[in-house]
């Protein structure tokens, strides 16, 4: 029997709606639940005593008493991974961008804007105390970097040395010092206008490790030599020096700090953006000057910008970056997604910017609009989310596929809730080796990632791609606040 006229229109239009909604990407990613999620983060990062309003209750009270080996109070901060160490200079990177996340996206962030100033104050709360032993020390690290790698620890657990780590004037550290300063500097703007007092605080902070920075000048792995392998400064200090005065010209409009710029004669060329390399993200904050201010004082920043980015752009003819078969980013084999949430941040941002002053620019013959950019910058974001040859989400706890054995301690090992008795340093290997899902989700991580051929291993022994880590989530909360804003919720 023939099926009646309405049954074919019927089908047409569920036919249409299922071809549009392919033909647009899947997507309708749920932008603000990812961002929630990606904030919320940082609370099973905690170092120090938890408050009372802590979500990831997994997680409790740890490393109550650091510090107390050098006779000073350096509780609090974040784990910078799944490891147990409190390393300054990530710390202070997630920190910065964390802050330039809500500087640029702070309208977008929405009912999250509270959220993530907490995140902030927790990540400054503890700079401020490293940055106390000026002029004389800065703190840079808590925790035996080597002896917890020989451990399988729960943070409440821990038993290993928590070493406490400074670089001084006879032993300098100019990259982790002009960091710690940008850090402080972009969280004073954070604050004007919700809290003056600290603002006040983490500026006059900023200007004395800043003046650390430009005065002891050296590279803090050749003074604190156990943060190698885990975080050399590979790209040296002057990209710090650049990035921390950076940041200090845009607290506090001090020309003092655009002269100290141009003395650096900082043209290295970049093509990556990382807590270790800081060249493209301190010339795309300068460039909104030439852009947003149209100041052409700062028209050779914009330039080495728009360089970088035709470095980044897969059709531009000085591309200088491998893409996988899916379309991600791929940067290097170790935690390739901090490069891609950290280089996303800089399109989405300078996207904003071109778009305010309607600048576009080309690379070679390939004519770049804010559109270009923001397009590659929502494609890296989907892919992390879902968009993907293995549709797998590389947040955790967002959509039903996602890692289930992260390379993160806390998060692989019992709860205190339901393990009270101590789980010691070898004990807790048979959780590292076990092939059963982590018992406790670290919603909202972004973990290392896929292979170059969009291969992912569900392992935790797979640290390179299944480690989550501050500096990959802190950029992509700003990408998120930027894709909820203008996609809504999917």
């Amino acid at each position: 029997m023939e099926s009646p006229p309405s049954f074919h229109f019927c089908f047409f239009l569920f036919f249409f709606s299922l071809v549009l909604t392919l033909w647009s990407g899947e997507a309708n990613q749920n932008y603000s639940d990812a961002l929630a999620k990606s904030i919320l983060f940082f609370e099973g990062q905690r170092s120090g005593k938890l408050p009372a309003d802590q979500k990831i209750s997994w997680r409790s009270n740890s490393a109550l008493t650091d510090g107390s080996a050098a006779n000073v109070d350096l509780t609090g901060g974040y784990y910078d991974a799944g490891d147990n160490v409190k390393f300054g200079f990530p710390m202070a990177f997630t920190t910065t961008m964390l802050s330039w996340s809500i500087i640029e996206y702070g309208k977008r962030l929405g009912s999250q804007t509270a959220a993530a100033r907490t995140a902030v104050r927790w990540g400054t709360d503890y700079l401020l105390k490293a940055a106390g032993g000026l002029p004389n020390r800065l703190y840079v690290g808590v925790g035996d970097p080597n002896a917890d790698h020989n451990c399988w620890e729960r943070p409440e657990d821990m038993d290993t040395p928590r070493t406490v780590y400074w670089v001084s004037p006879t032993a300098p550290g100019s990259d982790v010092a002009g960091e710690t300063a940008a850090a402080l500097a972009a969280a004073a703007i954070v604050f004007r206008s919700v809290d003056g007092n600290y603002s006040n605080r983490l500026l006059s902070a900023a200007k004395k490790v800043m003046t650390f920075a430009q005065t002891y000048q050296g590279k803090y792995s050749d003074s604190v030599g156990s943060v190698c392998p885990f975080y050399c400064s590979y790209s040296g200090f002057k990209d710090e020096l650049l990035w921390g005065a950076s940041w200090l010209l845009r607290a506090t409009n001090d020309t003092s700090y655009l002269n100290y710029i141009n003395s650096l004669g900082a043209n290295d060329q970049a093509d990556i953006f990382s807590w270790d390399n800081k060249f493209a993200g301190a010339r795309v904050l300068l460039a909104r000057k030439a852009l947003v201010d149209k100041d052409k004082t700062y028209d050779a920043f914009r330039v080495q910008a728009e360089d970088f980015f035709c470095r980044i752009l897969p059709n531009s003819p000085s591309s200088s970056t491998q893409y996988t078969p899916g379309g991600l980013m791929y940067k290097l084999s170790s935690s390739n997604l901090q490069y891609v949430t950290s280089i996303s941040f800089l399109l989405s941002t300078y996207a904003k910017f071109t778009a305010s002053s309607s600048h576009n620019f080309n690379c070679g013959n390939l004519l770049v609009t804010s559109n270009t950019l923001r397009n590659l910058a929502k494609k890296q974001v989907d892919y992390i989310l879902g968009q993907n040859p293995l549709k797998i989400s590389y947040m955790v706890g967002y959509s039903a596929n996602f890692p289930k054995r992260i390379h993160h301690r806390g998060s692989s090992l019992p709860s205190k809730a339901s393990h009270p008795s101590h789980i010691g340093c070898q004990e807790g290997f048979q959780y590292l080796n076990s092939n059963n899902p982590n018992p406790n989700i670290l919603t909202g991580a972004v973990v290392g990632g896929p292979d170059q051929n969009d291969g992912y291993s569900d392992d935790r022994n797979n640290y390179a791609g299944s480690e989550p880590a501050t500096y990959i989530n802190a950029p992509i909360v700003g990408c998120l606040a930027y894709l909820a804003g203008s996609y809504g919720s999917g």
